[in-house]
């Protein structure tokens, strides 16, 4: 006859909401729950006789609470992950004999994966929130944005809102600065925040068109004016911009003989076309730009008073690169995936890159920018932009310790096949560091900025003792 204790031993194993594996001082199993198949995905029979190590080398579950019990010598709990995708809490407590050896280690697993799902479901909608909060805000800043220019400095984002409450006027606006600051761009804003948004906008750049050609260009002339004129006339670019915007960008370039014409346009708004007679009255708004002193120019002689005062109605300054540096690391992400979406390609930027291109004064401004970064993405051979590509390198300037961890980088590239294990490769490092100056796997998950549940899992994946 079956010994009762036998029975009551099964039907307490059977009845528990629990799963319960009972093993001997060796950490072989000797008993196990029928719900083991629902947890572990191997009925209970068939666990009977294993040992825990052998288990969890089969990634039955891991780790073995059982095994840490043994290692330790007292009661252990943590979390486990099952073979059949199952994420368990499990609980183990020593059996001791007389003398303090363990015996048997009785352990209970509680299923959380329901819980723990849903713990990551609000981790997913919380990141999701995050983007959105994001997007929003981005959307709220698209108005501080134009043609892709990057306003992130303080300076240039109340420079924009002065272009923006300017637009709406009709009053004549003048950009200073530096070549490649991007003059143009500003005054294609002016013209589209205005009024005027829907008719042309005609750009006459000062310093390319020929002082010989530069009254018919700009006036217009009647046919059989001069000699090689066009027989039907032609009606020059001040015509044009009738009831849109004339932008003379490098004003300062104006030849002097030409700005007196230029300044009785403006005052009267009529024009004559060379080798005519007739005036034709135009509407149009002035937008100019230089980088050049005008007000030194009108001291030497060089610059009409009277009309620098007829475009000096409202003076912009637009400051150089090196003097907005909170531009700087936005421009370079902005072209950088700009030119990777162009020429099919995913670079990034190695850390010390950005440190020299912060460092770096940018005598062309953006202009000089958005070129060096398409040279970059075009002729750099490796996926990772290091420091040593740029032409203003100077390893003499560089950090000792990031040009060390580049290094690093570079024979990593080398040694490995593909990013993916690279990846991994420092995925493991950061997870070693972290294992070896944090308790927890909590602590873990703070320090590298994922969830607690990816820790384990990573830790499991690459078999890393915490």
């Amino acid at each position: 006859m079956e010994d009762i204790r036998e029975l009551e031993l099964r039907a307490i194993l059977a009845a528990s909401n629990d799963n319960i594996v009972i093993t001997d001082g060796q950490g072989v199993v000797l008993r196990a729950s029928p719900s083991c198949l629902a947890i572990y995905g191997e009925a209970a029979d068939k666990l009977i006789g294993m040992n825990v190590e052998e288990l969890e080398q089969r990634n039955i579950f891991s780790p073995s609470v059982t095994k840490k019990v043994l290692a330790e010598k007292k009661e252990v709990q943590l979390m486990q992950y099952t073979s059949t995708g199952r994420v368990v809490m499990a609980t183990a407590l020593p059996v001791c004999n007389d003398e303090g050896e363990i015996i048997r280690v009785i352990s209970f697993s509680h299923d959380l994966t329901e819980i723990q799902q849903l713990k990551e479901d609000y981790e997913e909608l919380r990141t999701k929130m995050a983007y959105y909060q994001s997007e929003i805000k981005e959307l709220r800043q698209k108005d501080d944005s134009f043609r892709g220019t990057v306003m992130r400095s303080k300076e240039l984002r109340q420079i924009w809102q002065l272009i923006q409450r300017v637009a709406k006027s009709d009053a004549t606006v003048v950009f200073l600065g530096e070549s490649g600051v991007g003059k143009n761009v500003f005054a294609r804003a002016i013209h589209e925040g205005s009024r005027r948004q829907n008719e042309v906008f005609i750009e006459v750049n000062c310093s390319a068109i020929p002082e010989s050609l530069f009254e018919s260009e700009m006036f217009g002339y009647e046919r059989g004016a001069f000699t090689g004129a066009n027989k039907e006339g032609k009606p020059g670019l001040i015509e044009t911009a009738n009831e849109g915007t004339l932008f003379l960008d490098e004003v300062g370039e104006l030849p002097l003989a030409l700005q007196s014409k230029l300044l009785k346009v403006i005052q009267e708004k009529k024009v004559t076309r060379i080798g005519g007679t007739q005036q034709k009255n135009i509407d149009f708004r002035i937008v100019a730009s230089t980088n050049r002193d005008l007000e030194q120019m009108v001291k030497e002689g060089k610059f009409r008073r009277d009309l620098f005062y007829r475009l000096n109605v409202i003076p912009i300054h637009i400051p150089p690169l090196r003097e907005r540096k909170d531009d700087i690391i936005h421009l370079c992400n902005f072209y950088l995936k700009k030119f990777n979406e162009k020429y099919e390609s995913n670079k990034v930027f190695h850390v010390t890159t950005i440190n020299e291109l912060l460092a770096y004064d940018w005598p062309g401004n953006v202009r000089e920018l958005e070129n060096l970064i398409e040279r970059l993405v075009v002729a750099t051979e490796s996926v990772v932009i290091y420091s040593s590509s740029l032409p203003f390198y100077s390893a003499t300037n560089s950090n000792s310790a990031l040009t060390e961890q580049e290094s690093a980088l570079e024979e990593m590239e080398e040694k490995r096949s593909s990013l993916r294990e690279a990846l991994e490769e420092v995925e493991i490092r950061w997870l070693k560091r972290a294992a070896r100056q944090y308790k927890t796997t909590y602590e873990m998950a703070s320090y590298l900025g994922i969830s607690q549940s990816s820790v384990v899992r990573k830790l499991n994946k690459y078999r890393i003792n915490s």
